[in-house]
């Protein structure tokens, strides 16, 4: 069934749709269902021509703009998505599988929040002056040039906003590469931005596997690449751009630690460490899944959470009241099944969950372990999926070291009531994001970004000015020259 919403072409490109069947076929899966619900073709050289011409194109006379002009456009495009948000929520749950209660609060108004908070800040993009004695220096901010955007699959519509937001508000032009497995919603912010006002050419979308990302990452005309995505993924990436020398922003993967101590409010912890491993399915990069609940309320936490589990409701994800959907792919499942088999297998006690519901689509029901160790597989690697650890600690500088003990810095969660322990303990962990008797919030107002593996730079907030802009100094002489010869 064709919906409304649905885009009209594969890619699009200098302010329009685009399309050349040549390239191979990619087809769109409803993971509800397990139907194809769209085929896209992945771009061909011409087209990455096409696309790379028309941005370099486009960004000069765009960067020539005040920055106040540019931000009257994002601003009007961030109206639009909101005016659109219920057909745009619906798109992006037939494209993840998500459910429609989640999509119509976090997915297309997070884009909005972007657009509107970097089209506000667009006109404030200012240099400093210097004064030297007579002399003097100023600076400028300038863009980059073209810029590539990389998404992956969980978050369509918001990645591709997060990307484009901050670049196009800086100066810059984008070229974005959605992830193959959910293509469809980036294709519908670029027909709102053209609709907004934004020149040709400044926003457009290119679909395609790994060897399109990688002709786009090493075609020198790109400036910057910014990727959200893998740790794997993100290390063959950085390689490629670092040969270039360009500029990089890594958003990548993690193996975030939640710690509960013995005086948390245990409704709010439980609540939590739902959020924190549920939410999307599992399928955030940031979630919590290292679970480190203080032993004397570790049988209380895993009682009450049981009880809560009871809540989730798996059903057709366009229905409001389903609040837990499948995951993305056949492919992501397969890799659940087979952690929630190993660490059944290495003595974890599945507390709840972990079934493969016998129906059409890619369905799985969220896993509780608890007694699990910090060698454990689902303890130590990225599942991407509803598999949450439960580990027991006794003492403050044990579980700070057990939770830096990762590869990954992505994010950190502290519940307490102790505000000074809190303090504390988020000022010794590891982690680019953390929460404090909270978990996964994102507000577009603060950076968001990892440690260690987890990534580079940061998205959101003043912070992506940085990553989306160079500065230029000018040292201005009020005098005579003075030379030795």
């Amino acid at each position: 069934m064709t919906y409304p919403t649905q885009p009209q072409a594969s890619h699009y490109i200098a302010g329009e749709y685009a399309e050349d069947t040549s390239g191979a076929p990619i087809p769109v899966i409803c993971p509800a269902t397990g139907d194809t619900i769209a085929t896209v073709h992945a771009a061909t050289p011409a087209l990455i021509e096409r696309a790379i011409t028309a941005a370099g194109e486009a960004q000069r006379a765009w960067a020539a703009l005040t920055g106040t002009e540019r931000g009257r456009i994002l601003r009007r495009a961030a109206d639009l998505i909101r005016e659109r948000n219920r057909d745009l929520s619906v798109l992006e749950t037939r494209d993840t599988g998500k459910p429609l209660q989640e999509t119509l609060v976090a997915d297309a108004t997070s884009g909005a929040d972007a657009l509107e908070y970097f089209g506000g800040l667009a006109g404030t993009l200012t240099g400093e002056h210097i004064q030297l004695g007579e002399d003097w220096v100023y600076t400028r901010r300038e863009p980059l040039g073209v810029c590539l955007g990389i998404g992956a699959w969980n978050y369509p519509t918001q990645i591709a906003c997060w990307k484009a937001a901050p670049a196009l508000a800086c100066g810059n032009a984008m070229i974005f590469k959605p992830s193959e497995t959910t293509p469809l919603s980036a294709l519908k912010v670029a027909e709102i931005l053209t609709e907004a006002g934004l020149p040709a050419g400044l926003f457009n979308v290119l679909q395609g596997a790994g060897d399109v990302g990688a002709a786009l990452v090493e075609d020198p005309r790109i400036a910057k690449v910014s990727l959200t995505g893998s740790v794997p993924t993100g290390r063959k990436i950085y390689a490629a751009a670092a040969a270039g020398i360009k500029h990089v922003t890594m958003e990548l993967g993690g193996k975030s630690p939640l710690i509960i101590f013995d005086d948390a409010d245990l409704e709010d912890a439980v609540g939590g460490a739902i959020l924190g491993n549920f939410y999307s399915s599992g399928q955030v990069c940031s979630n919590g899944t290292r679970v480190f609940v203080h032993r004397a309320i570790k049988e209380k936490f895993l009682s009450r959470l049981a009880e809560r589990m009871q809540g989730a409701v798996l059903g057709d994800p366009l229905d409001e009241a389903t609040n837990f959907g499948p995951l993305v792919s056949a492919r992501q499942l397969e890799i659940v099944q087979d952690h929630v088999a190993r660490a059944k297998a290495k003595g974890a006690r599945l507390i709840t969950g972990g079934e493969v519901l016998d129906q059409p689509g890619f369905w799985i029901s969220p896993a509780v372990f608890a007694d699990v160790s910090d060698d454990m597989a689902i303890a130590r690697d990225e599942i991407f999926g509803p598999v949450m650890a439960v580990l027991d600690f006794e003492t403050e500088d044990e579980v700070i070291s057990r939770a830096n003990a990762t590869e990954f810095g992505l994010s950190a969660g502290v519940f307490t009531r102790d505000i000074s322990r809190a303090h504390r303990v988020v000022a010794q962990v590891q982690a680019g994001t953390c929460f404090i008797n909270s978990y996964n919030d994102a507000p577009v107002e603060a950076p968001f970004g990892g440690m260690k593996a987890s990534g580079v730079g940061r998205e959101n907030s003043k912070a992506a000015i940085a990553h989306y802009s160079q500065l230029k100094s000018v040292y201005v002489r009020m005098g005579r020259v003075e030379a030795p010869f």
